[in-house]
């Protein structure tokens, strides 16, 4: 039985990990950022130099930025945060815009104003904002998590440092994620406890799944795959799932609610259960328990790998969905983990080349391979522990993989960044 500093724990980890954002998170950390510093300079700037890592570069260069008429990139992410946007609203940042503010920023832009430059970092997510105005310069520095500032400086004198730059920024405990301690979690959970932050997460998600797939956003990949395909749940949930990204990385301005730091990954591990629920007519407890898990096995996942590397997160996140769909349908915690073992099996070698509208295809494949991994083990059928990267027990597995994401595929990650940055 869990006790009760467990149980804690795990209620703060969702706090902290399923929050709101609008856009895809990477350009709103940029927003953010730009919004804090204009705060601290305490006039508009005339210059912004924005020094950022890999990671940042590859998430950002390619994804429209909400409330932006079409944009895309660094400078367009920090010229509207400083013109327009409120760091009191932290991942929504950029709700603040006007059109007089973004037509500001606009003109910022074609004068020149914002420039790029390469921050050489062993950490994936970091960056600097350097704002100047006249003889006066304000710098915001941000790593390991969104909107973690570790460091401001006005003029050269340090305003604020935080005591946790060496390390990821969160706060809840972690330890003691496990498939066996989720599940107990899950099943056991008082509901009110977690009922608001779930309804929020099924409201918001599901809100920008059906805009996806009545819209106009990228290729209209939703729409796609109902139509493509034989009409059945499967189907569903991944025409859902896919046209929610897909709607979030070509600009929609609807809030998602993330998990790990990312949209696609809050989107991912929480659509395909709401489809599936609904179409199997479940109830709503096992729902909300099924998100609860989920969120859970996504975050536990996500400890190994970290917030931005070379692997896609849609493989973390919908082997979560795909071992939730196995814990709705009954499944023993053998078969949970063999969903689990049977995914990473499957597709863990999709690599991450940068936030953009493609993203929502992969998350359809990902949930794909999920779900023939949830048909395999409610059949009891999982391939054997030591053939390929999977090991004797599920969590070792997720380790594994992590390991191979976070340290193996460092090098990756820097030719992914070196190819794109190719003129």
């Amino acid at each position: 039985m869990l006790d009760s500093k467990i149980k804690s724990d795990f209620l703060s980890i969702l706090k902290e990990e399923l929050i709101p954002a609008m856009g895809c998170t990477e350009p709103i950390a940029l927003a953010f950022a730009s919004a804090r510093a204009r705060e601290v300079l305490g006039v508009l700037p005339d210059s912004i130099t924005a020094y950022c890592s890999g990671n940042i570069i590859k998430n950002v260069r390619c994804v429209t930025i909400p409330n932006s008429e079409g944009l895309t990139g660094i400078e367009p992410a920090c010229a509207l945060g400083a013109f327009g946007g409120d760091a009191r609203r932290l991942m929504e940042v950029l709700e603040a815009v006007t059109s007089d503010t973004r037509a500001a920023a606009n003109k910022f832009l074609s004068d020149g104003g914002c420039k790029v430059e390469y921050l050489d970092s062993e950490i994936p997510l970091h960056f600097i904002i350097e704002m100047k105005s006249g003889e006066n310069i304000a710098t915001v520095e941000v790593r390991y998590d969104h909107i973690n500032i570790v460091r401001i400086t006005k003029n050269g004198d340090e305003i604020f440092k935080s005591n946790a730059t060496d390390c990821e920024s969160a706060v809840a405990d972690r330890s003691s994620l496990s498939v066996e301690n989720i599940k107990e979690f899950a099943d056991t959970v008082d509901i009110s406890l977690v009922k608001s932050m779930l309804d929020r997460v099924i409201q918001c998600n599901m809100d920008i799944a059906y805009e996806g797939m009545s819209g106009n956003y990228g290729v209209g990949i939703g729409r796609v795959i109902r139509d493509a395909y034989p009409e059945d749940v499967v189907t569903r949930m991944r025409a859902y799932a896919a046209a929610a990204s897909e709607a979030r990385m070509d600009g929609c301005d609807m809030p998602v609610i993330i998990n790990s730091g990312s949209g696609n990954q809050g989107i991912a591990s929480s659509v395909p259960i709401i489809v599936y629920a609904r179409e199997k007519s479940i109830s709503q407890e096992k729902l909300y328990r099924a998100l609860v898990f989920s969120g859970l096995l996504t975050v536990y996942q996500k400890e190994f790998i970290g917030k931005l590397s070379a692997f896609c997160g849609a493989v973390s996140a919908s082997c979560a969905a795909g071992a939730s769909i196995t814990y709705i349908a009954g499944g023993t915690v053998e078969q949970i983990k063999h969903t689990i073992d049977n995914t990473l099996a499957n597709i863990p070698g999709i690599i991450c080349d940068g936030a953009k509208t493609s993203c929502a295809a992969k998350i359809a494949s990902a949930v794909d391979a999920a779900m023939l991994a949830h048909n395999l083990a409610m059949r009891g059928k999982g391939y054997q522990a030591f053939t390929g990267v999977l090991k004797e027990d599920a969590g070792e597995t997720i380790s594994c993989v992590g390991y191979i994401g976070k340290v193996g595929m460092k090098q990756t990650d820097k030719e992914i960044v070196r190819l794109m940055l190719e003129e």
